[in-house]
This record gives structure tokens, sequence and C-alpha cells, in this order.
């Protein structure tokens, strides 16, 4: 199982994360695309950090909302929506052409992540993006969306487009009785304690969870997202990269 974690969200003058320091401890960078965060300079950069790392380049469109940090839903057409993704993937591959990288999947980032997965028009829309590139492309774009106990709608709706879909996990939030992740307003939604989150993660690589009313749930994950936006959580994802190398 492979960690991935949200990067290359600075923009400007304003410096979030720590993406060197947590660079070389996660399999997988998704990158800000210029929407929400980031811009030119800074995915370059956070480019050439997976490239000299060997880290797998995943692009991370969102809404065009950076004074909301992208976790405002904006409505959209359908269209709009493919439109609004494919515009992304693009600006982050160009980039990639001039450092030697290559993106490889797309992980929807915040209000567009949680539409997608609740609305299966934007899901489609987001699916067609991705299709649609991947007829110009000599390796195909896997699309990351949020594992769930029963993932046969997306799966099937995935099988139709030609996508192959990768499930993600969360090693810092709590699960719900019904598979899905506990809102960030329910006390107890996240966890903060080193040895829970380390807990949680080997659960899912085994592919298995617990749910904060202590019920153990199925469910599989291919990579579990982390964080690294300061000391204490970087020291949890080299603890947690250490881990997996024994499960």
């Amino acid at each position: 199982m492979k960690l991935n974690c949200d990067m290359g969200e600075s923009y400007g003058s304003w410096t979030m994360g720590k993406d060197s320091d947590v660079m070389p401890y996660v399999d997988m960078a998704n990158i800000a695309c210029g929407f929400h965060a980031s811009d030119p300079d800074h995915m370059a950069k956070t480019i050439q950090l997976a490239v000299e790392d060997n880290v797998e380049i995943g692009a991370h469109p969102g809404y065009d909302d950076k004074s909301g940090f992208g976790r405002r839903s904006i409505p959209h057409s359908a269209e709009a929506i493919t439109r609004l993704v494919a515009y992304q993937i693009g600006a982050l591959e160009a980039l990639c052409q001039l450092s030697g990288g290559e993106v490889s999947y797309v992980k929807p980032h915040g209000a567009l992540y949680n539409d997608m997965m609740a609305q299966p028009r934007i899901f489609e829309a987001i699916l067609s993006a991705v299709s649609d590139l991947n007829q110009h492309r000599s390796s195909a774009l896997k699309l990351m969306i949020l594992a769930q106990r029963d993932n046969q709608h997306y799966t099937e709706l995935a099988a139709q487009m030609g996508v192959e879909l990768l499930f993600e996990g969360f090693a810092d939030r709590a699960y719900s009785s019904n598979g899905l992740l506990v809102p960030r307003t329910q006390v107890g939604s996240v966890y903060h304690d080193s040895h829970r989150i380390r807990q949680q993660v080997a659960e899912l690589a085994n592919g298995k969870v617990t749910t904060i009313d202590g019920q153990t749930l199925a469910l599989h994950v291919d990579t579990v997202c982390v964080h690294g936006d300061n000391e204490e959580s970087i020291a949890i994802v080299r603890q947690l990269a250490e881990d997996l190398r024994h499960v």
C-alpha cells in the first residue's frame, strides 16, 4: 500500500506545507494545479522534488477558489467540470515535460473531491476528462477516489470509460459504521495520536478498518492519504513509511 500526500500548495509569498521534508517518505505526490492553490513556480519546484525522490506525480485539481482553498462547492455544468479538470491536468503535464516527470493519476481536491463522491454527474464528468485525455497518452491516467464499503457503482462507470480507479483511505480520519468518513464537525473525527494513526494504517493495509463505534469493516484501499505540514506530522509519515515496509 502506498502513501500519498497533497503538495505544491504554496503560492506567491505564502508557504504551505513542508514538501521537501515529507517527499522522501511518500510514494505519491498530489500536486496542486493552480486553481485552489499553487502557481507555475511552486508547481515546477514540487515536480522537481518528486522526480528527484522517484515519487509518482498526481494532478490535484480543484475549483477555482484560492480564497477558500477549494473547500467551497461552486456550481458547474458537467461539461464545465470536464474542462476545469482537463485544463489543470494539462498545466501540470506541461510543467512535467520541463523536468522529465510524468503525471500518472488524478486526485480531485477538497470540495470537488467531495462533490465527485456525492454527485454521479460530477464523477462522470471527471471520468470523462481523464478518459478523453487518455486517448492521447502513451500511459493511461488513473483516478483516485474515496474507498467505501461498496465501490461497485464507481467501478462499473469507470470500466465503461476505460479508466482505472485507485481507492484512497485516510490515516488520521475516523470512519463511521457505513464506511464513510466521520464529518469533521463531529468530535473525534480527526486522529492526532500517532499510535492510533499507525494502528489505522496497519489495518487499512490489511483490508479493514475499525470504526469510531468499534466495528470492524472490510475496506479495500490502494493508497493512504497523509499530511506533512508540520514537524509532528512529518515524523508520523516517516514512521508510517517504515511500518509499511514490514506489512
